[in-house]
């Protein structure tokens, strides 16, 4: 009987250590839990980007070539910038994620219209305007990604209508400052308002 129940403990000892020798296995083969991408920290992305472009946009602007008085209305296809402060806290997430990526898309479009010119006519601020262009690029991308965590729409307005190319490099800084003019507006306000939509979704996550 003793013979028994000692072949018994061993047997049972022996499955026990088998058992805990391939634990290690078995954690490992689980995967490993989901986590959310940090939304909040992205719009604080987005928000210090849109601000290190319009000081960009702002430094152009100071610089001499850009000292003329633009002539208004040479592009008809700029995003309007008539937004009111007033509305900013009402905003949604999603459909403001979407009409910001559309207007940034147009202003891209237009930046690669100003860039061709600007090569055309030997521009000499075309190393700083290729460093916006290439940030823009950059937060867009950023944008995109943040709306794909949010279910956001992406909008397809129509292609922009360009003006004629520019006959000289006068009109290409006429063009360059309403162009970087309105940029700078852009900027102001995506800047507002993706400190606010952060700020609004830190509110939430608290509740």
């Amino acid at each position: 009987m003793k013979v028994n129940n000692l072949l018994v403990d061993s047997s049972s000892s022996l499955l026990l250590s088998l058992l805990l020798a391939q634990l290690p296995l078995f954690t490992s083969a689980v995967p490993a839990p989901y986590r959310r991408p940090n939304v909040l920290h992205e719009l604080d992305r987005l928000a210090n980007q849109t601000k290190n472009l319009r000081q960009i946009t702002a430094d152009l602007l100071k610089e001499h070539a850009f000292e003329t008085d633009p002539e208004q209305h040479r592009f008809k296809s700029l995003p309007l910038m008539n937004n009111r402060a007033s509305d900013i806290n009402s905003l949604e997430m999603r459909p403001t994620l979407s009409q910001l990526h559309a207007d940034l898309k147009s202003f891209e479009h237009h930046f690669a219209w100003l860039s061709r010119a600007s090569r055309k006519h030997h521009h000499p601020a075309l190393p700083k305007l290729g460093q916006m262009m290439s940030l823009i690029k950059s937060l867009t991308s950023m944008l995109e990604h943040q709306m794909m965590r949010v279910d956001a729409q992406r909008l397809s307005p129509p292609s922009p209508s360009m003006p004629p190319p520019p006959p000289s490099q006068f009109d290409v800084l006429q063009s360059s400052q309403e162009l970087l003019l309105q940029f700078r507006l852009f900027c102001d306000w995506a800047q507002r308002v993706f400190s606010v939509l952060s700020t609004k979704s830190k509110m939430s996550a608290v509740q």
